[in-house]
């Protein structure tokens, strides 16, 4: 897998740790292994730029995903579509208040985030009531799988539960 992860600003982000997460959900899912993905860091002004350009929407975002060459999850006994899975970008400084809030920290709520916006570059989404259940429970279940692994290999760290639900 080719995961190119970017820090464009100051905040202390553990990018080895995003890649890792990421790279557990495309196995997870039968990404096929060659897949090209870019993550980047961004502050909160770059982010509401993007908010707007592309959602319309004011105010910076937690996450956001530009997916490429419209992949999916591969099938079980298929071989997975080799190509370019897109772009996350994840706001640090909104991800820290978001993680606040919910009682956790700004870098479980990146994990969760990370996951997140893999989901939509794979074609997941929760406009409805049963995308919203079908996404959120397997962001779940990708999110406690990778930090019950961390937990296996002895690093210490907290199974959250994600927020959204």
């Amino acid at each position: 897998m080719s995961i190119d992860l970017l820090n464009e600003t100051d905040y202390e982000v553990d990018l080895p740790e995003l890649r890792d997460c990421a790279a557990h959900v495309l196995s997870e899912l039968n990404v096929h292994p060659e897949v090209e993905l870019y993550i980047g860091i961004i502050d909160e002004s770059a982010m509401e730029l993007l908010h707007k350009q592309w959602m319309d929407l004011p105010g910076p975002t937690d996450v956001m995903s530009f997916p490429m060459d419209e992949l999916r999850p591969g099938k079980e006994g298929d071989d997975p579509v080799e190509g370019v899975l897109g772009d996350i970008v994840l706001c640090p400084t909104v991800a820290a208040a978001q993680a606040e809030q919910a009682g956790h920290t700004t870098a479980e709520e990146l994990l969760l985030l990370t996951v997140h916006g893999l989901l939509h570059l794979l074609g997941f989404d929760h406009a409805e009531p049963g995308e919203r259940r079908e996404m959120f429970s397997l962001q779940r279940t990708l999110l406690l799988t990778f930090l019950a692994g961390r937990q296996r290999q002895g690093e210490d760290v907290r199974i959250i539960p994600p927020t959204g639900e």
